[in-house]
């Protein structure tokens, strides 16, 4: 039976893999600018043009439907992220030559923690993806499925709690709870003058998806043309567009 479930499982993956065919990059990062300004625990958010990118992008209301975590230079790859298909693997830069992304980066984090998280990430490699997740997937591929939004997310904390499976998300979302760094805990007013303002609580990791980590206030979103010293006066117009054109 586990093995009919898991052959479901890849054919129902492989499905999900596939390209939409309606996505349209609308800002691409150049490879080398985006490899130039990426550090080591930077988070890559992704929007992607997969079916099963086109769910999550619904079900989080986000542009972003996958993440990874940046870890430098490997032989295999500077990026680890769960696969569908693969489970969690390392994949080079270039795999996301042709599409929107984001950088998210820690703030203030101690090279000792930045080490426990990608350690933490390279510990995971060969973890598979949760086949519930898959499913979910599957469930939720209508245009417009009848789905509250206040429900959404709730339907994407995919994941059996099987710890030796993973999504994109909840991955690295494990990896930086486990060096106690937030992402978007569960705060709570404390009304107690003599102790701290508010006393954050930890989320399960399965409850995050890629959008959080550009939603956290924690994260610092990093764009590489600013980055590189951006400068409007440099750039050159082409006078029939220009918005002054008449």
């Amino acid at each position: 039976m586990d093995n009919v479930i898991a052959l479901l499982g890849r054919s129902i993956a492989a499905y999900l893999e596939r390209p939409s065919g309606d996505y349209m990059p609308f800002s691409v990062t150049d490879q080398r600018m985006l490899c130039s300004t990426l550090q080591p625990g930077d988070v890559l958010l992704v929007e992607g043009n997969s079916r099963a990118s086109k769910a999550i992008k619904y079900l989080t209301n986000s542009t972003w439907s996958h993440a990874a975590l940046f870890v430098g230079e490997h032989q295999d790859g500077s990026l680890i992220e769960a696969d569908l298909q693969k489970g969690v693997i390392h994949v080079p830069l270039t795999k996301y030559d042709n599409f929107n992304t984001r950088i998210c980066r820690p703030v203030g984090l101690s090279q000792k923690d930045m080490q426990g998280v990608i350690e933490h990430m390279k510990q995971s490699l060969g973890r598979v993806y949760d086949l519930k997740n898959i499913v979910d997937l599957a469930r939720y591929l209508l245009p417009q499925p009848p789905v509250p939004r206040r429900f959404r997310r709730r339907m994407l904390a995919l994941g059996s709690g099987d710890p030796t499976r993973a999504i994109c998300s909840s991955l690295i979302a494990e990896a930086f709870q486990k060096v106690a760094y937030p992402i978007l805990p569960t705060v709570e007013t404390n009304i107690d003058p003599d102790q701290a303002d508010e006393i954050l609580h930890i989320r399960h990791h399965s409850l995050f998806t890629p959008r959080d980590f550009d939603l956290s206030p924690y994260f610092k979103v990093v764009k590489p043309t600013i980055e590189r010293g951006f400068d409007h006066n440099n750039l050159t117009w082409n006078h029939l567009s220009s918005p002054n054109s008449g």
